[in-house]
């Protein structure tokens, strides 16, 4: 299951590839801003479908999910994955939104979640040594989507 790990942080590189590229995000057309365009991938591939993607693995592998982290399931998983598809859902519908409420909505969600699952990560890997990849390498969208959902929303005067 660590794959599915590693596909979270491919698809934050994804979304900022898509972006840099200039490809049109959903939502958006041609005439969209780079920091619009941006947010709207980071929304669409690197929350959202990363989010709804994540809930497969801790919904129906579940132990195998768990022991990728480092940890023994006893039935969180199930939860976290709930929680993952609904989050995840929110950011591809924000996405699709013209709606800064929608991007600020759906990017505190995912974000704070993401982020303090981030924080977790890196407690176990001080506090218990734990160097499983699916507890490393998610990192890289733990942290890295938060900090650019902020940074777009910030830029694209979502908030302010």
């Amino acid at each position: 299951m660590a794959y599915a790990r590693a596909a979270s942080s491919l698809l934050f590189v994804i979304a900022w590839v898509c972006a840099l590229l200039g490809w049109s995000a959903p939502g958006a057309d041609g005439s969209t801003p780079f920091d619009e365009q941006a947010l709207r991938w980071m929304l669409f591939l690197g929350m959202g479908w990363m989010l709804a993607g994540n809930s497969i693995p801790h919904i129906f592998f579940g132990e195998a999910t768990a022991k990728s982290i480092g940890w023994v399931s006893n039935g969180f998983q199930y939860e976290v994955g709930f929680a993952s598809l609904g989050i995840g859902l929110a950011g591809i519908f924000a996405a699709f939104s013209d709606s800064p409420d929608a991007w600020v909505t759906a990017s505190i969600a995912g974000g704070l979640f993401l982020l303090l699952a981030g924080v977790n990560h890196v407690r176990e890997i001080f506090r218990d040594r734990n160097y499983a990849p699916g507890n490393t390498v998610i990192l890289i969208s733990d942290i890295g989507v938060p900090v650019s959902l902020l940074v777009l929303l910030i830029s694209t005067g979502a908030i302010g």
